[in-house]
């Protein structure tokens, strides 16, 4: 019998503690017309003393949960996208695990940095189908301003902090020609383009303190052009065209990139869903932080084709085609 995977919840999670543009330009050479300008960010939520990964994590799963209406003792499976576990190790899977008050199935993080979302969907998605379990959470959380100069303006106002998170479970198609859940995943990476978009771990040799480095320029060229060929990819996969899809729901790491992407596959601005400006580059927690915005105003509706996309460091990208 075939399985599909249909998302049946979904929850956000972002800090109290907002940081705008303003605020910013108190600290370091820029200006809200500069940040706004060249990324579509006007604020972002940021992590204080304390507030872990795992925290926010969490907060995005009990959300998901209690929006897919289920008990916490359905769950099979905790899949968290993340590039800043609270640990070395444990994942910070097992830590929302624990606080989810779950003892049995499996838990574990995958990090795959922006795409960590897509990634996580993909590896539940396929145990799903597999029929190794049943229920499934994957969540996308990150708290990048850990990472930051806040000294190099050209990455300290791109990045914010936050959390996402779905509820998959494993659903029969029926028959229906036009199921609702995960039709497809589509994962890629090049490691030999690791220099242009890194952070060193403090295991490395000499290296005092851990922080993001960026070549803006080439990770811009390797973003549009790598979106939009992955999204072909997942349109031919199933035999669908640009038009059919209602959603793109991005990864939110600049407002130009979108927009680059979204003209490349001549997609009209309202067929987007755009939140960077309120939340900026949350990493891995982008996609599901996006997709809780526009499912809470009603934007996306039950039957609605929606697909996502992410590129992170690695270079890793990826998309999903899902069908509401």
């Amino acid at each position: 019998m075939n399985i599909i995977s249909k998302v049946i919840g979904c929850g956000a999670y972002l800090l109290e503690n907002v940081v705008t543009n303003e605020d910013l330009a108190k600290q370091v050479d820029t200006s809200d017309e500069w940040i706004v300008s060249r990324t579509g960010i006007r604020q972002r939520h940021i992590v204080q003393d304390g507030e872990m990964t795992s925290d926010l994590a969490y907060q995005a799963a009990k959300r998901a949960v209690k929006d897919a209406g289920i008990e916490q003792q359905d769950i099979d499976l905790i899949v968290v996208g993340t590039t800043t576990p609270d640990d070395t190790f444990p994942a910070a899977a097992v830590k929302v695990q624990s606080r989810l008050g779950l003892t049995g199935g499996a838990a574990f993080d995958v990090q795959a940095a922006c795409s960590g979302f897509i990634y996580a969907l993909s590896v539940a998605d396929s145990m799903i189908r597999a029929g190794q379990i049943k229920t499934a959470i994957v969540i996308g959380a990150d708290t990048l301003s850990k990472l930051l100069n806040w000294q190099d303006r050209t990455t300290c106002v791109l990045f914010g902090d936050g959390a996402g998170a779905v509820v998959l479970q494993a659903q029969s198609p029926n028959g229906d020609p036009a199921p609702k859940g995960i039709l497809s995943t589509h994962l890629h990476s090049d490691g030999n383009l690791r220099n242009i978009l890194y952070c060193e771990s403090d295991l490395v040799a000499g290296v005092g303190s851990r922080v993001i480095r960026m070549d803006g320029r080439e990770v811009f060229k390797h973003a549009v052009t790598n979106l939009a060929s992955v999204v072909i990819e997942a349109l031919e996969a199933n035999g669908l065209r640009d038009t059919d899809i209602d959603w793109l729901v991005p990864h939110q790491a600049n407002k130009r990139i979108i927009d680059s992407t979204a003209k490349k596959l001549k997609m009209s601005d309202d067929k987007v869903v755009l939140t960077i400006a309120n939340h900026a580059n949350t990493s891995a927690a982008s996609i599901p932080l996006a997709l809780d915005a526009a499912i809470k105003d009603g934007r996306i509706q039950p039957g609605n084709l929606l697909l996502m996309e992410a590129m992170g460091g690695g270079l890793t990208w990826g998309a999903a085609l899902v069908r509401w």
